[in-house]
């Protein structure tokens, strides 16, 4: 099929592989009797919070907890802190009034989300001070704008509201420590596709390290089986794949026979460089739903499943800089997966094609991606390894090798899933919207990703990263500026051609709308699906034509009405300097 083989070969750009070494695989038995969380028994649950304890490796991957909207209103509190572990590694948590930490928000189309954010961070020198916070004044969080490493907001990333404040503003709204919880309140569209999306803080120059810390949850709008009957009444998982700095940096890396392992180099900011052989020491470590499996070893996590039963598994890869390509072995061979869902969007062509599934046997993921399948199912006693193949982000980029996240393990004595979909789902109603791929676009603008040191006569100093329109000067984003990067207009359709004139894979990232892509390298392709971010290989430095997507941009909602943000979402890229921002003016209105 040629959509399945474009959207999953295509967009795999993987360095060699090499098979995973038997060292690196610890006992599935063995790791069964890991314990589910790092705190003790003798650890209350206030301690975990003030420390933001995560599982051990190993441990038996449980779904993230609930938060669940009741007679149209889903209402939380979360306090967002943070603490330095003793190994030097700030982690971040959002706690819900349970003790939860980032639970996952489930809300309908139509629902109101009103949710209290306190923003409880200290400076990372100390953890029990809050003399600096208190030095400073109380706020208007809808008008501060004050950026710095205390200062937090929320985005919630692909949901098409509003870019005003207590809805997804994430430019001028800035939560300080010494206010006030501050609330966030609206009403999921009515047209919401059914899905998988997520929050995260978005403060510019702060958002990397906070992430990288643990700073996300999934968010799911309800009603996935209402587009695909496939799905119905079927068992649901929800893993959240995150990284974070290495647990083990100065650990030698496993037993590999006799090649020695390649060399680890770094870019100016510190991260290790791809080498081009797929193995080595990774840029960052990977964790499933906070269960970290370290360089060198790669503990799995472990996944239950009942023997032959089918489940719908959403992956969020809500990783800071790492790129994802998922696949399950079972007896080292890929057991397909049947791809429902990309970005919170099914692949229904805005319902045109309802229950339509796309076969892959791995599916690859740049930071934000997200991913619902059918998990196939396995037999008594069988057992499966889910993994990220190596991914080439090119000589500038990360090194992100192949390596397991999970041992999936199939016994009847495994929990049953806490979630199920519906049974007996209503099938969703017909848009009137005319799909994407069939509205022709208002113009044509071209935004390419270039890189500069910020030193000029020092190569080796800090990258400034830059995302610029053709025919602008390229300059790394100004949170100041008064004028937006791009005017447009509510009802436009519009293709964006993304250039990469870099050495390294960038993701590209809209807010408030989602896209089409219509090109590849400027050959037209067929992807009747939508998506809020996608990947732009990497220039060779050689070629006379640079990489490209061509991007069908939808600002026919009154949602998209206001001032928002693209970036590339490798966090690091985006906090220096890659970043712009799109006024979309409402119809036939000059300004506002």
């Amino acid at each position: 099929m040629l959509i399945q083989r474009f959207m999953f070969e295509r967009f795999s750009i993987a360095a060699p592989r090499r098979p995973l070494c038997k060292a690196r695989i610890l006992s599935a038995a063995l790791l069964a009797l890991a314990p589910l969380s790092a705190s003790t028994s003798a650890h209350t649950q206030a301690d975990a919070q003030k420390d933001c304890a995560r599982p051990l490796p190993g441990s038996v991957v449980a779904d993230p907890p609930e938060v669940r909207s009741h007679n149209g209103v889903l209402q939380a509190d979360l306090t967002y802190s943070n603490f330095k572990a003793a190994n030097g590694q700030e982690h971040y948590c959002y706690w819900d009034t349970s003790g939860a930490d980032s639970p996952t928000l489930r809300i309908s189309p139509g629902d109101l989300l009103i949710l209290h954010l306190k923003n409880e961070l200290v400076a990372a020198s100390s953890n029990t001070s809050k003399d600096h916070e208190t030095s400073m004044a109380v706020s208007d969080p809808c008008a501060s704008a004050r950026m710095t490493a205390l200062s937090t907001n929320l985005h919630f990333h692909g949901l098409t509201v509003p870019p005003v404040c207590h809805e997804d503003d994430v430019l001028r709204t800035m939560v300080q420590p010494q206010d006030a919880p501050f609330e966030y309140r609206f009403r999921i569209p009515d047209d919401e596709s059914p899905g998988l999306y997520w929050y995260h803080p978005h403060t510019h120059g702060f958002s990397n390290p906070q992430v990288l810390g643990g700073a996300s949850g999934a968010l799911i709008v309800e009603g996935i089986e209402r587009a695909n009957k496939e799905l119905a009444g079927l068992p649901q998982r929800v893993f959240v794949i995150r990284d974070q700095e290495l647990l083990h940096p100065d650990a030698e890396p496993a037993a590999t026979g006799s090649m020695p392992p390649p060399p680890v180099l770094r870019d100016a900011e510190g991260e290790i460089l791809n080498n081009g052989s797929g193995g080595g020491k990774p840029a960052k470590d990977l964790s499933i739903n906070f269960i970290p499996v370290p360089w060198p070893d790669y503990p799995p996590a472990i996944i239950r499943v009942r023997p032959a039963e089918r489940q719908v598994w959403r992956v969020l890869n809500a990783s800071a800089i790492t790129y994802l390509d998922l696949q399950i072995l079972v007896e080292n061979k890929p057991q397909s997966m049947a791809v429902v869902a990309l970005d919170g969007e099914p692949l229904d062509e805005n319902g045109m094609t309802p229950d339509r599934i796309l076969w892959a046997d791995h599916v690859f993921l740049p930071p934000a991606g997200r991913v619902e399948f059918l998990f196939k199912g396995l037999p008594q006693g069988a057992q499966a390894r889910l993994i990220t193949r190596s991914v080439d982000t090119g000589p500038a980029g990360e090194n992100d090798p192949v390596r397991p996240l999970a041992t999936v393990i199939a016994s009847e004595g495994s929990p049953e899933p806490a979630s199920r979909l519906g049974a007996s789902p209503a099938p969703l109603p017909h848009s009137a919207a005319v799909w994407l791929g069939n509205v022709p676009p208002v113009r044509t603008r071209k935004l390419y990703f270039s890189e500069r040191p910020s030193d000029p006569g020092a190569p080796n100093s800090p990258t400034v990263f830059m995302i610029t329109v053709d025919g602008q000067t390229p300059a790394p984003f100004d949170s100041h500026a008064a004028q937006p990067d791009i005017v447009a207009h509510q009802g436009d359709v519009e293709d964006w051609v993304i250039e990469n004139r870099t050495q390294e894979m960038h993701a590209f990232h809209i807010h408030q709308v989602h896209f089409m892509l219509t090109r590849w390298m400027g050959v037209q392709v067929d992807e009747p699906f939508l998506r809020d971010t996608i990947n732009v290989p990497y220039w060779d430095g050689k070629s006379a034509r640079y990489p490209s997507v061509t991007l069908r941009m939808d600002f026919r909602d009154p949602n998209a009405v206001g001032t928002f943000v693209y970036h590339c979402h490798l966090l690091e890229h985006e906090d220096g300097g890659m970043m712009g921002t799109i006024r979309v003016l409402p119809k036939n209105r000059d300004s506002y």
